[in-house]
């Protein structure tokens, strides 16, 4: 599912919302993710998962075409960690058309 299928399916399922209402709505949620992120901050969505940093150490690597040792630094990277209703329902495969939970 891309960013503007997401955003066709909430103006679908609020017929209240109009494409911009959506859109805005969608821009909005995924620009606070990704704000709290750079601030260090943990995100958590009851039910669906949680965005937090992982720090990756500094290490040494090797350059694949002389050979040569690289030092490659610190890093810090997004993670995504599901929630255990989203775990639940992905294991248990497809769904009925009553449970629309999480459909696509």
């Amino acid at each position: 599912m891309t960013r503007s299928d997401l955003v066709e399916e909430l103006a679908a399922r609020f017929s209240q919302l109009t494409h911009r209402d959506a859109e805005h709505a969608v821009k909005t949620i995924l620009d606070a993710v990704g704000d709290a992120l750079v601030r260090g901050h943990r995100v958590e969505i009851r039910g669906f998962g949680s965005f937090s940093i992982n720090r990756r150490p500094p290490r040494m690597g090797r350059n694949p075409r002389s050979g040569e040792a690289v030092a490659i630094p610190e890093k810090r990277v997004p993670h995504f960690k599901p929630g255990k209703a989203l775990r639940e329902a992905v294991d248990k495969g497809p769904l009925d058309a009553d449970d629309r939970r999480y459909d696509r």
